[in-house]
């Protein structure tokens, strides 16, 4: 009989993927399994770089330790010196300060410097009392005349008003600064036209001294801080011997160039300064007058082409009518004159900075001069224009003054005509 043949049924598509992955798995399986030698390879592997680790460390350690070299005699001299001079640096004494000019800002300054350490060794200002009683407070001398300031002192830091002040006390028949100068530096802080720092400059080399312009483009407390920013004029070697000094004054500064352009700069910055002082009371001025609110207008003004260092320190002052002096009317309308000489010596007209001048002048002719800068917005807001009363009074007395004593000059000469006469 045939026998019967059942037909086998075809794997299905899903039953022959099981079956790979079975045999995929068996594969890898019999591959992870390790065999003797293969085993005996890697144990004798991990052995190796152990060794090598071990030689690495040694090596480490061994660089670690510093080999005892031999010092020679010659060498350890050498060390020695190096020593005793690292020592001298630490110890050399500061450089003793005098000041000519003790009013708001060369009496901060003088703190400061006696706050870092050095010795103010005179004190000298036209005001004998200003000067005694900072002398006290700083264990200082107040000093009768410019010649002792220089006798006492290493450096001498000049702050006085103006040429006239300057001149003075550099070239006093009986008394200045460069008398005994010899060896003295003399650091002149004051803003003035720049032939005066040349002419000094001139003088203190021809007795053996040297000078620096040291114009200030801050204020009171950044004196008394140390944070002043300086603009510096003069030798190049005679900065680089001040600059330890310079630097405990300021919180920057700039080497201008030689003397006389420092106070060219410090003419340039006030007149602008001082521009924007008066355009910005007249700015505010107009809003009170229109009716706005001013506190508004100043925040606007900051977040716009409207804005400017002026505006942060003096905008308070001026909606306040708080006028306490950093920096004087009288100063501000001297500033700009000296600029407004530089510029008619190379025939240019600035008509802003002259505008700005005749507003100065007009504060001091109201007896208002010593009020700060920001006492221009006095002469822009309305109901404020002070009226110069004062110094009208004045002239009129004076003028009475005269011709009471021409009146009487001629009184006197018809009594003595009469009395020949009679003769």
């Amino acid at each position: 009989m045939p026998i019967k043949r059942t037909a086998t049924k075809a794997p299905t598509k899903k039953v022959t993927i099981k079956r790979a992955i079975k045999k995929a798995a068996t594969k890898r399986a019999i591959k992870k399994t390790p065999t003797k030698k293969a085993a005996t390879k890697r144990a004798a592997k991990k052995v190796a770089a152990k060794r090598v680790a071990k030689k690495a460390t040694a090596k480490r350690a061994a660089k670690k330790v510093p080999t005892k070299k031999v010092v020679t005699k010659k060498v350890a001299t050498k060390r020695a010196v190096k020593k005793t001079a690292v020592k001298k640096k630490a110890v050399a004494p500061k450089p003793s300060v005098g000041f000519v000019g003790v009013g708001r800002m060369g009496a901060n300054m003088a703190r400061h410097l006696h706050a870092c350490g050095y010795t103010i060794s005179a004190l000298y200002d036209i005001q004998p009392k200003a000067a005694a009683t900072l002398a006290d407070e700083l264990n200082s001398k107040a000093v009768k005349k410019l010649s002792a300031v220089t006798a006492a002192s290493d450096i001498v830091i000049t702050v006085v008003t103006d040429d006239a002040a300057m001149k003075k006390i550099y070239r006093g028949k009986k008394d200045n600064l460069l008398q005994g100068a010899a060896g003295t530096l003399f650091i002149n802080c004051a803003t003035l036209s720049p032939q005066v720092h040349v002419d000094i400059e001139a003088k203190a080399m021809a007795v053996g001294a040297s000078t620096l312009e040291g114009c200030m483009a801050s204020s009171i407390p950044q004196a008394r801080s140390g944070t002043l920013y300086l603009m510096i004029g003069g030798q190049a070697a005679v900065f680089n011997k001040a600059k330890p000094l310079l630097n405990d004054l300021s919180q920057d500064l700039t080497y201008v160039g030689e003397s006389g352009s420092a106070s060219k700069v410090k003419a340039l910055v006030n007149m602008v300064m001082n521009i924007n002082t008066a355009a910005l009371a007249e700015g505010l001025g107009l809003g009170d007058a229109l009716g706005l609110d001013l506190n508004m207008l100043c925040k606007v003004f900051a977040q716009t082409g409207a804005n400017s260092r002026v505006l942060e320190t003096d905008a308070a002052n001026m909606l306040d009518r708080d006028h306490e002096c950093y920096f004087s009317a009288a100063h501000a309308a001297k500033d700009s004159g000296i600029a407004l000489e530089l510029a008619k010596k190379k025939q240019l007209q600035l008509p802003l900075a002259k505008a700005t001048k005749a507003q100065y002048e007009r504060l001091k002719a109201a007896g208002l001069g010593e009020l700060d800068k920001s006492a221009v917005a006095e002469l822009t807001f309305p109901g404020r224009c002070p009226k110069p009363k004062k110094v009208k009074q004045k002239k009129q007395s004076a003028k009475k003054a005269k011709v009471a004593k021409t009146s009487k000059k001629h009184s006197k000469s018809s009594k003595k005509s009469k009395a020949s006469k009679k003769k």
